[in-house]
């Protein structure tokens, strides 16, 4: 801007046409004649000053107005010598066309813009946020209140304000007067969204003072208004201190007779009057536009309730018959004008309504319930333009927040501020919400408060709709300073905020631990030690002072994990009692803490995940398995985020992803070491997703088997690269076929694994030289996947083979067909029957199998002979393998109508007609009774006996390793201690207290089957 007395020639103004339409003017000749007219008024401005205002046109247009009016070109003057006051004039004027009108009616006001800045009070920003309103209004408060009292000529000071004139005018005139300054520093800033905030109170103040004047003036216009003590409530935004520039203000009014004189009846007729009064003092009809509009519907009955009322008839309310949102709308309830000692004994008595209304029935889904009612409501054509109600909009942000102050600010007082932007820091603070995520969700809110600012002023009228007009939408994008100004970036910009919002807003929102927070007590809640003690009893805890002491070592002190751990615990407790052993899952749940709460990624998977708390809790109280396995690898704690990362993974999965391991160890036994460690890991995976019952046990076998599989494949290439390293050369290819269980993909998680391993000596290689060096692989495959180390191995049984121990640990394909042929009993045909490739050389694999196939599906089936030896080798295992001291019928694998007898009579129709009947032709015990009689060789009812007995017994199995986390015999037996029975019957989807059932069920089953078993096997 040139001095106010520098010559300002046309020609200069002329040659600039170009840089205005740079600058933004979309009239440049209409812009060079308004500079003309100023210049020639002595106002010669410099088109560049223009640049950064929202609609330099409209600026420039209204400033040549201002300049028309009556004793404008001289109010213009004075200012103009004050370089900042005009810069701030040029930012109103082209962000508010309703301000310039104003300024246009009332050029007197523009001395506003000199004047000193309101917001730069010393306590600008240090109470605006507080959790609760203090007992004395702020200097910034104060200074708004007595200017507005003084301009309708009432006494700041007095106790009962009373205005000189019941005329609205004067009020308004002030307010629009203070709302300029405030315009002018929010649109003169250059980081709007920083200055939000300050932005925010200061109109939340005045409206308040406003509020203060409005009453005033009512009372200079009801007579006896001195019998009520009248007290008015800001709610919503102007109670948090956060309004807008146009916005209806919420209030409720509560009043008493002042004094006992006064009757009830009386004082609430007047307070009405009053309350009456001072809303058509700011929405009634006068000379001066209106200023906004007095919303009471947020009281007791909304509409259809009286105005006014007395502070018990409030409470009377609130304890009855409020609803969630009411006491939703009451956290930000503050005292505004008025007797302040009633709307302050008002704010106390209503705390408890707040902070006590998460105990209500269903307030957390009744909460988010309310939330999809607003967004339904939102008309189908605005909802991608609502910058208030829609998704991803300002209402995702408050919502998110009041609905975590209220499950959480019962137990945490630091949490209760009224702002929304300050309850989000306290929240960040507390560790309620991420950092990262808080600090998104405020960044998002400033942008979008700020786009509803600039909406707003442009006309002053109540709009929170994005416009679509293209112009409109590029003096929004200026208005609000987004870089490059322009409208497609601003599309773009807020675009992607309404998407993060709304991704944060169901991250938090949605979170399962709010309703379970919420259903708990306040004691509860706080984890006070004698709430807590008698609650843990009540739970079911054993040691409730072992768990007092685990839940002290989580949650005491000032650290973010110690204040996340405070908001996890109270519902995690709950979690654990779910399960057989609470005390052992709150063990296992501080081992893990202590393991992994340094990371920055633990506790916020458990806050923020939509189950992995809840899905943690229950793992770690119903299966030591999975616990001791966590511990081993704590980082698997992320699989609980989702049930997707519980579910098995494919073979070529597991196959590439034990590539990579491999790769990257040093030595042989490194890489086998690492192979067990990711089987290990597979295994919890999969006990995790039992655990859960989120994986039938028929999935887990098959999972189990093909991990194990992998497993072997990925250490059996290892190992004859490190023979052949070794030797020099490879004189034999190898594979290793599956038997037993593993043949049968039916491993449980205690299984050992059953294999044959089967050689070829290469082209021209000494076959005693290749034999060797197969055993000497062979060898090292079995070191390496059941070897002792760091990581659990499986075993690899090769007791199946040819002679037993006594035999060669490989023999090659001419070698087996030459035993098979002369030598083969019958219990090894019966083996053979399970038999497949796993690993290694395929084409080898094919040939041992062309070997197997006519020894173990014969077409003559079973001699008579054979039978008997069959049948004399099961009674034989049924007499000496049976453990000592162990009752046969809880025995689910050599008991009667065990895993053995079933899998006998399977594999007896198998030997029997698999050589007519290729369907018979599986390794599945399952699939072979299933076979059996589709094919009409067994009664389909004996069959299903059968297989629920097989299936039965396996899951007894399964759930003995879950529970107890051993492996070994042990898992064979119906536990008879109560507490091993319950955690089992738990895992196996028995309810709480029928645990003894399962010793019923078993017992009954297995005797059916054995009834099948004697019926089929031995007939």
């Amino acid at each position: 801007m040139a001095a106010a007395n520098s010559p300002g020639p046309r020609g200069r103004v002329r040659s600039a046409t170009g840089d205005l339409v740079r600058i933004g003017f979309a009239d440049a000749a209409r812009a060079v004649r308004c500079l003309e007219e100023l210049a020639e008024a002595g106002l010669e401005l410099d088109p560049p000053d223009l640049a950064a205002v929202a609609d330099p046109d409209l600026a420039l247009l209204a400033l040549t107005r201002i300049a028309g009016a009556q004793d404008g070109g001289a109010a213009l003057k004075t200012l103009w010598a004050d370089r900042r006051a005009v810069l701030r004039l040029l930012a109103v004027l082209g962000g508010s066309a309703a301000l310039g009108d104003h300024l246009v009616r009332h050029p007197e006001h523009l001395r506003a813009l000199a004047e000193a800045d309101i917001l730069a009070d010393a306590d600008a920003d240090a109470d605006a946020g507080a959790p609760e309103p203090g007992p004395e209004p702020t200097r910034r408060q104060l200074a708004f209140r007595s200017a507005l009292l003084e301009a309708v000529g009432a006494d700041p000071a007095a106790a009962v304000p009373v205005a000189a004139s019941p005329e609205p005018e004067p009020l308004r005139l002030a307010y629009r007067r203070a709302l300029l300054r405030i315009a002018a520093e929010d649109l003169a800033s250059a980081a709007p969204e920083q200055l939000f905030p300050r932005v925010a109170s200061d109109l939340a103040d005045l409206a308040t003072a406003v509020l203060e004047g409005a009453l005033a003036v009512a009372r200079a216009g009801v007579d006896g208004h001195e019998q009520a003590r009248l007290a008015v409530i800001a709610m919503g935004k102007t109670g948090g201190r956060e309004l807008n520039y146009v916005s209806d203000v919420d209030v409720v009014y509560v009043a008493e007779p002042a004094s006992p004189a006064v009757a009830e009846a009386d004082a609430l007729a007047v307070a009405t009057q009053l309350a009456s009064g001072l809303q058509r003092v700011t929405f009634g009809p006068a000379n001066e536009p209106v200023i906004w509009q007095v919303d009471p519907n947020l009281r007791p009955e909304g509409k259809n309730g009286p105005l006014v009322r007395t502070l018990d008839s409030h409470l009377a309310y609130y304890r009855k018959w409020a609803k969630t949102w009411e006491f939703q709308a009451l956290l930000k309830a503050r005292p505004a004008a008025g007797d302040m000692a009633l709307g302050r004994a008002y704010h106390d008595a209503t705390r408890n309504f707040v902070w006590n209304a998460v105990e209500s029935d269903n307030f957390v889904e009744d909460a988010q319930a309310m939330r999809r009612r607003v967004e339904e409501n939102v008309p189908a054509a605005e909802a991608e333009r609502q910058i208030k109600l829609g998704r991803g909009g300002l209402r995702d942000v408050e919502f998110t927040v009041q609905l975590l102050q209220l499950v959480h600010g019962r137990a945490d007082p630091s949490i209760r501020a009224a702002t929304t932007l300050t309850a989000l820091e306290a929240l960040r603070d507390g560790g309620y919400v991420g950092r990262q995520a808080a600090g998104r969700l405020a960044d998002c809110y400033r942008l979008a408060r700020t786009l509803e600012h600039r909406l707003q002023l442009h006309r002053l009228k109540r709009t929170h709709l994005m416009p679509t007009a293209a112009a409109d939408l590029t003096r929004l994008a200026r208005a609000a300073r987004i870089v490059p100004a322009e409208g497609a970036e601003l599309g773009k910009t807020w675009l992607a905020t309404r998407r993060e919002v709304r991704s944060l807003h169901e991250e938090l929102y949605y979170r399962p631990l709010l309703p379970a927070t919420a259903k708990l007590s306040a004691g509860e809640a706080t984890l006070l030690p004698g709430a807590a003690r008698s609650r843990l009893a009540a739970l079911g805890y054993r040691h409730p002072d072992g768990a007092m002491r685990h839940i002290a070592a989580l949650t005491s002190g000032v650290t973010r994990q110690s204040a996340i751990q405070r908001q996890l615990l109270p519902v995690m407790l709950g979690w654990f009692a779910d399960g057989a052993d609470p005390d052992a899952g709150l063990l296992s749940f501080r081992q893990l803490s202590e393991a992994l709460g340094s990371t920055h990624w633990y506790l916020r998977l458990l806050r923020d995940s939509a189950g992995a708390a809840e899905r943690l809790s229950h793992a770690l109280a119903a299966s030591k398995y999975v616990a001791q396995n966590l511990a081993r690898s704590p980082e698997s704690v992320r699989w609980l985020d989702s049930d997707r990362d519980l579910a098995p993974r494919e073979p070529d999965q597991l196959r590439g992803e034990l590539a990579a391991v491999v790769e990257r160890r040093e030595s042989v036994e490194a890489a086998g070491t690492a192979v067990r460690g990711l089987r290990r890991r597979e295994l919890t995976r999969l006990a995790t997703g039992m655990a859960l019952g989120l994986l039938d046990d028929g999935a887990a076998r098959f999972a189990v088997s093909s991990s194990a599989a992998v497993a072997v494949g990925a250490v059996l290439e290892l190992a004859v690269k490190a023979q052949i390293s070794e030797d020099g050369e490879q004189l034999a290819n190898l594979a290793v076929i599956a038997m037993g269980s593993f043949g049968g993909r039916e491993m449980a998680i205690s299984s050992d694994a059953d294999v044959l391993f089967v050689h070829r000596p290469r082209l021209g290689a000494d076959e005693t030289a290749a034999q060797s060096q197969a055993e000497a692989i062979a060898r090292q495959v079995r070191g390496l996947v059941g070897g002792i180390g760091p990581e659990p191995g499986v075993e690899l049984d090769v007791d199946l083979r040819p002679e037993g121990r006594s035999g060669p640990l490989t023999r090659s394909v001419d070698a087996y067909r030459e035993y098979y042929a002369r030598w083969a009993l019958t219990w090894e045909r019966q083996a053979l029957l399970r038999a497949r490739p796993l690993a290694g050389d395929r084409e080898l694999a094919q040939a041992f199998m062309a070997v197997a196939d006519p020894v173990r599906y014969r077409p003559g089936g079973l001699s008579q002979g054979e039978l008997k030896d069959l049948r004399l080798l099961k009674a034989r295992i049924e007499g000496e393998r049976l453990p000592r001291g162990v009752e046969p019928s809880r025995h689910v694998k050599l008991g009667p109508g065990g895993l053995l007898d079933v899998q006998w009579v399977a594999q007896l129709y198998q030997l029997r007609h698999a050589g007519a009947t290729p369907a018979l032709r599986v390794t599945g015990t399952v699939e072979a009774l299933q076979a059996a009689a589709a094919a009409e060789l067994m009664d389909p009812a004996d069959a299903a006996i059968l297989v629920e007995s097989w299936m039965q017994a396996m899951s007894i199995r399964n759930a003995n390793v879950l529970w107890t986390g051993r492996l070994g015999p042990s898992s064979d037996v119906v536990p008879s201690d109560p507490r091993h029975l319950r955690g089992v019957a738990g895992l196996m989807g028995y309810a709480r207290g029928d645990s003894a059932n399962l010793t019923e069920d078993r017992a009954r089953v297995a005797r059916r089957a054995r009834q099948v078993f004697n019926r089929l096997f031995y007939t």
